[in-house]
């Protein structure tokens, strides 16, 4: 049994775009994750690759069900992704909390934070904005570098309690 593009609903321009989309999300997601497992992070390049491809594939649904969609459906499925995200950012974060001498130490929102980017990136690759993705990528790895050297430079007040 032989099955072509065509059967499966979409013409061979549309598969090869929304390849292409599917491609540029992973692509995106490997760069954060290439940075963040150069960093020694937990969440490394799989990682990221995952959210960002995960993220595309869910705003790939409505798009591609029903040539009616709903204006709302690609809404809910954005803020779905960000929810979800939001949780897997959260495990993130409580599973690096420790504590030293009694006080409490919370690592890891970075991390988090990135992972939330990182989802957003592939959906915008995902939407086809291929532009904006790009442009994304390089602030999120200008922040997740530079933004750090610039740290130093800011005075730190803490609360003695």
């Amino acid at each position: 049994m032989t099955v072509s593009v065509a059967s499966l609903g979409a013409s061979a321009g549309e598969w090869w775009g929304l390849s292409w989309r599917l491609i540029l999300a992973a692509l995106l997601g490997g760069a954060i994750g290439v940075n963040r497992q150069m960093a020694g992070k937990a969440g490394g390049l799989r990682t990221h690759m995952l959210v960002s491809l995960g993220a595309a594939l869910f705003l790939v649904i409505p798009t591609s069900i029903d040539a009616t969609i709903h204006p709302d459906a690609i809404s809910r499925s954005i803020q779905g992704v960000a929810t979800g995200v939001g949780f897997l950012g959260a495990g993130e974060i409580v599973q690096q909390a420790r504590t030293k001498s009694g006080k409490p130490e919370v690592k890891g929102l970075t991390s988090a934070a990135a992972i939330w980017a990182t989802a957003a990136l592939g959906m915008i690759a995902s939407a086809g904005l291929w532009q904006a993705s790009l442009i994304g990528t390089l602030l999120t790895l200008f922040i997740l570098g530079g933004a750090k050297w610039l740290e130093a430079f800011i005075p730190v007040r803490r609360k003695e309690e």
